[in-house]
């Protein structure tokens, strides 16, 4: 459009601010392709120029920077002829913008957009912005540190979240380098906590700019220890657990915002929950972060610096077994110097978080002002914590003893994904995986946590008299994942969850749940028939399905419910005729399924015997 190129061109020192300010809202104003890429890239540049010499000499003052900085952004959203922003020199500058202007906090916040839109449409700036010559990572570690809104603290992490996308040796010397005495952990823990306090008060922002924290945090949890070359945890045989104990500061701050994150209507997973439950899953539950991760430590350990968290987890680490099996699950654990005397007079300091949680949760209590806030009660338990989560989700999106296959329940999923304005192709396999991921990751490392969830799924008075797969509770709903055919992720991590709170073994697993629900999910892992019964030693809430004995019933091995008095009847005795339709449209699905996986088998034996036959080898 050159006739608006044209009159900012026009425009002087002396020209009245008001028309300044029209001709850049007409900027701001204008359809994204009213310029072409050539006019596009000279008004940025112009502009660009008219920022870096802010000033009553010329066409823009300090006043004109936020819609000047605006109009910068607006022409930048289109990548023809946005080029120029991802030059060193309009980087410097943009960056200097937002560090100058700090007594205008918009236009400082506009110049941190413009980077980080810059950084979405081009790669390569990533790379510039990082470089010698821009040094514009440490800038914005060094500018998040010293955010004070949540809307400052998102664009800030935003742009961090661009710069650790791939691995660099920008990630290494976040890790590795401290910026004013405090690392990026430090700082991201920090922020975690007051981020936390801004979304318990309802503050504008709050929930995006933790969100993009916890980007940044698993970026850095997913790359730094591989780049160190971290030698990998002990039940690496399941999980790629390369660590590094530089990184054990952010797990504390993970799990607080963890088990503080209010709900939310009507996803109860959502964004930043969601993105807490990824960095954990990231996380090993190794020897040294056992205790913080099932709250075996006292609560100064807990948020001390990583060096002495690692000496105190090692310390605790010898009464780890005689701490998960306690009544009282989560109770702090002394280590072997630490006498209880000692540590009454030892003066706990609590965080950011726990503080504001001290005052929220005091003034409900009563109206009058406490002269000291106590720090909240420790007593967290993160297995309990990801069970609850379970139970919820499961029973908002498959409610009652809905099929998780039925046409109303993927339409109602599709129509809160509208919602919540989460991005469309958005899966239930994408919320819920996660979580259930993270609850088979503490199965395997934790016993108490596999006895636990085995009593909460299957509990020893569980009532076999129904088919258990029509059961509108959580062991109902899992049975029912396990022959899911459209959710195939979360199918296979519910099979995952329960194969490990079974202790991995297969005729425990069959015996709590029946052979005939778990056959499928059993033979990937090659048992190809129905295990024997399990010892009584394995677990006490294993039923005996051979028992006869007065007040226990006779149990069936194949599905899990109880053997009928009577004479056998049909299996489909029981069924409707729309019943009776859906299971026969699963089989075809799934022989349909079978059908083109045994014709591709097929296509490529007969190349590869056609390549025997030509090279002579058959």
């Amino acid at each position: 459009m050159a006739d608006v190129l044209q009159t900012y061109t026009e425009l002087s020192s002396s020209t009245p601010r008001s028309q300044v300010s029209s001709v850049l809202q007409s900027i701001i104003n204008a359809p994204p392709f009213t310029f072409d890429q050539s006019s596009r890239a000279e008004l940025i540049r112009l502009l660009l120029k008219d920022l870096k010499s802010l000033g009553p000499k010329s066409r823009l003052t300090t006043k004109d920077a936020a819609q000047a900085l605006l109009a910068v952004k607006t022409l930048g959203r289109i990548p023809s002829g946005s080029e120029p922003l991802s030059e060193a020199g309009n980087l410097s500058t943009l960056l200097s913008l937002s560090t100058s202007l700090k007594d205008e906090p918009e236009a400082s916040t506009e110049a941190l957009r413009c980077i980080a839109n810059t950084l979405l449409l081009f790669d390569h700036a990533r790379q510039t912005l990082i470089s010698k010559e821009v040094n514009g990572g440490d800038a914005c570690v060094s500018m998040l540190d010293k955010a004070t809104t949540p809307e400052q603290t998102f664009t800030l992490a935003r742009i961090l979240f661009f710069l650790t996308v791939s691995r660099s040796a920008f990630i290494q010397s976040l890790i590795e380098e401290k910026r004013p005495g405090r690392t990026i952990v430090d700082i991201i823990a920090s922020k975690l906590d007051t981020t936390m306090v801004s979304i318990l008060a309802g503050t504008k922002f709050a929930r995006d700019a933790m969100t993009d924290i916890l980007k940044v945090a698993f970026n850095i949890l997913l790359h730094y220890p591989k780049m160190v070359g971290s030698e990998p945890s002990s039940d690496a045989k399941e999980w790629d657990d390369s660590w590094s104990t530089k990184l054990e500061g952010l797990l504390p701050p993970l799990l607080r915002a963890y088990h503080t994150i209010p709900p939310t209507f009507p996803m109860p997973l959502v964004a930043p929950l969601t993105h807490i439950i990824h960095a954990l899953i990231v996380i090993p539950v190794n020897p040294s972060l056992r205790p913080i991760w099932f709250n075996m430590i006292p609560p100064a350990m807990g948020r001390s610096s990583t060096s002495s968290r690692t000496s105190s987890s090692r310390k605790s680490s010898t009464n780890i077994n005689s701490a998960s099996s306690s009544p009282v699950l989560g109770s702090p654990t002394l280590g072997p110097s630490e006498s209880p005397d000692r540590r009454s007079n030892t003066s706990i300091k609590p965080s950011t978080l726990d503080r504001a949680l001290s005052v929220i949760s005091a003034g409900r209590k009563s109206l009058s002002r406490s002269p000291s806030p106590s720090p909240p009660s420790t007593s967290r338990d993160v297995f309990q914590r990801t069970h609850d989560l379970l139970e919820v989700a499961f029973s908002h999106h498959f409610p009652d003893n809905s099929d998780p296959d039925s046409q109303e329940v993927r339409e109602a999923f599709k129509q809160e994904v509208e919602a919540t304005g989460a991005p469309s192709d958005t899966s239930l396999d994408d919320i819920l995986s996660p979580l259930v991921v993270l609850c088979t990751r503490l199965c395997l490392a934790d016993e108490s946590s596999r006895v636990r969830m085995r009593e909460w799924t299957v509990p020893p008075d569980l009532d076999r008299t129904n088919p258990l797969d029509e059961r509108a509770d959580f062991l109902g709903r899992c049975i029912r994942l396990l022959g899911s055919v459209y959710h195939t992720r979360l199918k296979d991590a519910v099979g995952e969850m329960l194969y490990a709170a079974c202790d991995s073994d297969a005729a425990l697993l069959s015996s709590l749940f029946g052979y005939g629900h778990v056959a499928g999910l059993l033979f990937n892992k090659g048992v190809m028939s129905a295990p024997p019964p399990p010892s009584t030693s394995l677990s006490s809430s294993a039923p005996d399905p051979s028992s006869s004995t007065t007040g226990q019933r006779e149990i069936n091995p194949i599905t899990g419910t109880y053997a009928p008095n009577g004479p056998t009847v049909s299996a489909t005795a029981d069924m409707t005729e729309d019943e009776k339709e859906q299971e026969m449209e699963k089989l075809f699905v799934l022989f349909d399924r079978l059908e083109r996986e045994l014709e591709l088998f097929a296509r490529k034996r007969r190349r590869c015997v056609e390549f025997s036959c030509r090279d002579g080898t058959l």
